[in-house]
């Protein structure tokens, strides 16, 4: 089972780096890849509503394949992106909430913008995603995602990217953090495969998640890409919960794995 823990579509692509949920399931096919965990990719159209919205119906035409998650931009009001999020997990069922301080432009940390929202999944039992990149430093530094995840220690949480999303990453503090708060996993997308690897060999297999940042980045050439990462530094237990299993552990969609030695191992080498 190959899941890639982080795809965007679009109801109206613009071109280049934007698609449908038509095309991204072509690329899915194209990869080799089972499910996708997919949220919107802005720019949005009707603030954020449509564009949830859609990722809702895909999520129904295609339960097999396509893991909703939602996306409160709090800029767009903060009324606006509690509705947001209230809707995504309530009416929509979706695993969680992304928030993404770089494209949005607010410090994810911010207590008037962003901790309302955070509180209010916090109710839910789902989780939270945060764009954690060295493109927008000052939001979505990984010190900003440990204050969160300290004031939240019950609520799993998604560091996006890793601190990467750019040539100058913070790959090292997200490490660190990390170790420090259990509650999150790394979806490694756009982050180099040092830094990836690294996080993989410090934080354990259970900690880390495949991530092609699809439409960005070319889905089957970051499948690729992490094979040839792993093969011959993890084992194929290992190997299967980076690739899939962890989403299925957090999502409920498989029996757990096990924990051993302080480290997530599966329970059996088939879930690859």
């Amino acid at each position: 089972m190959i899941i890639d823990a982080d795809t965007h579509i679009s109801p109206r692509p613009t071109g280049g780096n934007s698609i449908t949920i038509d095309e991204l399931l072509r690329r899915m096919d194209r990869a080799g890849v089972d499910k996708a965990l997919t949220w919107i990719q802005p720019p949005y159209w009707r603030l954020t509503e449509e564009s949830n919205r859609y990722v809702y119906q895909a999520t129904r035409d295609h339960p097999d394949r396509i893991l909703g998650f939602g996306w409160a931009d709090p800029n767009c009001g903060l009324q606006y992106a509690l509705d947001e999020a209230k809707r995504c997990v309530e009416e929509y069922g979706f695993y969680g909430v992304k928030m993404n301080g770089a494209q949005n432009e607010f410090c994810i940390d911010d207590p008037k913008l962003a901790i309302p929202v955070i509180e209010y999944m916090a109710t839910t039992g789902k989780m939270m995603a945060f764009h954690i990149g060295g493109d927008s430093p000052e939001n979505t530094h990984p010190f900003r995602l440990a204050r969160i995840a300290r004031l939240f220690p019950e609520m799993p949480i998604f560091n996006v990217h890793m601190g990467g999303a750019h040539f100058h990453d913070f790959g090292n503090a997200a490490i660190e953090f990390a170790l420090e708060c259990p509650n999150i996993t790394i979806i490694g997308s756009v982050i180099r495969c040092q830094p990836l690897l690294k996080a993989i060999k410090t934080l354990g297999a259970g900690r880390v998640c495949f991530g092609s940042d699809t439409p960005f980045e070319l889905m089957h050439v970051e499948v690729a890409k992490y094979h040839a990462l792993l093969d011959g530094e993890v084992t194929p237990a290992e190997k299967a919960l980076i690739m899939g299993g962890n989403v299925q552990r957090l999502f409920g969609l498989a029996t757990a794995p096990v924990p051993a030695n302080g480290r997530l191992v599966a329970e059996n080498e088939n879930l690859l």
